[in-house]
């Protein structure tokens, strides 16, 4: 009895470590998604962004933001506190589990830590996009601080840490809204106090594309994400050391695969009948939409309903960047803010086709006091980061490339003239 304790422990420990590498790996799939889809001129100030704010999130919840998420509080206000060295002993886990204990612990502590903490940079990522290629570089660190140490915290004690959310019945798997409605509506707000970039819309308002440096890199990045999703969902399940946990693991990494692949097709036929042309970065977005789309219910949705759920995310990601840049003139250089928040609030919603515990009031109801939360205390921060620091490079800076002048080099020095 004990040996099997111990092994299946270790087991689901395990699991959730290496489920929580592959989300670390999707890091790297934000940097590579981005860096080919800015100006090369901006690529080393986008890769120096992404570096940074993914170690600022590792100390910022260490420091407060995982007491936060789940320490005790009141269900609206949560607690405060510092993450701790202590783990489970194995005889308090052995004694657990032979009590028939329901909150038996069943995995280390800190690999639930490691597990979370790399969901916070998957938030704070998807901000950096959205503001590239005009945002002060230490501007945006100073709110990644406020952003991972403060703001997604407390949001996600709202659900995930049992707060008043969870209280209600609102049902979010792997994070459509604690992640990624999240971050975009942090990348919202930020935007709108930025401004577009130098040229994005002519002087009649006209759109006019600004094309990225390197269509191969941001493929490699999103297959890169799409791999580090099955990490996000499945590792999301906590535990694959019995028949049921496995079965559950291997479906909601079909789903997972098969909502990518319905975003990509209907990305790809939505954008030739609209465009004319298969648009390339269109199918990666697409690819992203449906692995947003099925984060919040990749367990209960049959592989078909999964596919027809990316596939609406893949239609609806064609239509928001077009709408968003067309209609509200809001320049997103990679398409963050339809990415992950327009298709995350689907996601929110698509719940209640297949899990019969969803509600749709309550659904809408989480929704909104995600999206609330996030947008008006990002919205204060970027404001006060605005006042103290300013947000946007000059314009001199802005055209040169935010390379040199925030990093003092350059991505592809090769093909710059010699002095």
């Amino acid at each position: 009895m004990e040996q099997v304790v111990e092994l299946k422990y270790a087991l689901d420990t395990f699991y959730f470590l290496i489920s929580g590498a592959l989300v670390m790996w999707m890091a790297a799939g934000f940097s590579m998604l981005e860096a080919g889809l800015v100006r090369s001129k901006n690529t080393v100030e986008i890769l120096t962004k992404n570096v940074g704010l993914y170690a600022i999130a590792c100390i910022m919840y260490m420091l407060c933001g995982y007491g936060i998420m789940y320490g005790d509080g009141s269900g609206i206000i949560p607690a405060f506190g510092m993450l701790g060295a202590d783990d489970n002993e194995a005889a308090a886990v052995i004694a657990a589990a032979a009590a028939g204990a329901e909150d038996a612990p069943y995995y280390s502590n800190l690999s639930d830590f490691f597990f979370q903490v790399v969901f916070v940079a998957t938030a704070m990522s998807i901000v950096s996009g959205s503001v590239a290629e005009r945002m002060k570089l230490w501007s945006f660190f100073a709110f990644a601080i406020v952003m991972t140490g403060f703001i997604y915290p407390v949001q996600g004690y709202w659900k995930w840490g049992g707060g008043w959310l969870d209280q209600a019945g609102f049902l979010d798997f792997a994070g459509s809204g604690i992640v990624h409605l999240c971050g975009g509506a942090a990348a919202l707000a930020g935007v709108l106090l930025l401004g577009a970039r130098k040229g994005k819309f002519g002087p009649k308002g006209e759109v006019r594309a600004i094309p990225g440096s390197n269509l191969p890199l941001a493929t490699l990045g999103t297959f890169i994400l799409w791999l580090g999703w099955f990490g996000f969902n499945g590792g999301s399940e906590l535990k694959v050391s019995d028949v049921g946990e496995a079965n559950a693991v291997a479906r909601v990494f079909v789903n997972t695969n098969m909502a990518a692949a319905g975003g990509v097709v209907a990305a790809l036929v939505l954008a030739r009948l609209w465009f004319g042309k298969a648009d390339l970065t269109m199918a990666l977005n697409g690819a992203l939409a449906g692995l947003v789309a099925i984060t919040a219910e990749p367990l209960t949705p049959t592989p078909l309903l999964a596919t027809a759920i990316g596939a609406v995310g893949g239609l609806l990601i064609v239509a928001s960047i077009v709408t968003l840049e067309r209609v509200f003139r809001i320049d997103d250089p990679v398409g963050a803010i339809s990415v992950h928040g327009v298709v995350g609030i689907w996601g929110l919603l698509a719940v209640c086709l297949s899990n019969p515990e969803a509600s749709l009031l309550t659904q809408l109801l989480g929704t909104g006091a995600i999206f609330a939360w996030v947008f008006g205390t990002s919205l204060a921060v970027w404001f006060v980061v605005k006042l103290a620091f300013g947000l946007r490079v000059s314009e001199q800076e802005e055209y040169e490339g935010l390379d040199l002048h925030e990093c003092g080099m350059e991505a592809y020095p090769e093909f710059t003239r010699s002095e």
